[in-house]
């Protein structure tokens, strides 16, 4: 038996939990409720372990909005007049 979870998530309710035998028996429902009603979580223990998203949630939730430089460059303190001073001294010992 699924325990459904609702939590709000970017206003929309849409999150459901499985436990991993569940889920495994039930992997293409799991699917497809993915694609069709959002996240399904999947726990193990009572802990939530896994979730499983539509890929294209994931791709939309994981693009990349452009570079650095874009970055940097659409800042609002851009042309401010905010002064970034550069520390001066020896950078700090690292083991690798």
């Amino acid at each position: 038996m699924m325990t459904c979870v609702t939590t709000r998530r970017e206003d929309r309710v849409s999150t459901h939990a499985w436990t991993v035998a569940e889920a495994k028996a039930k992997f293409s429902e799991v699917i497809e409720r993915a694609t069709s009603d959002g996240p399904q979580t999947i726990t193990r223990n009572g802990r939530i372990v896994v979730v499983v998203v539509a890929a294209d949630e994931w791709e939309r939730k994981t693009k990349r909005k452009g570079n650095l430089a874009e970055f940097f460059a659409s800042s609002p303190l851009r042309n401010s007049g905010v002064k970034i001073k550069r520390l001066s001294g020896n950078p700090r010992k690292v083991d690798l």
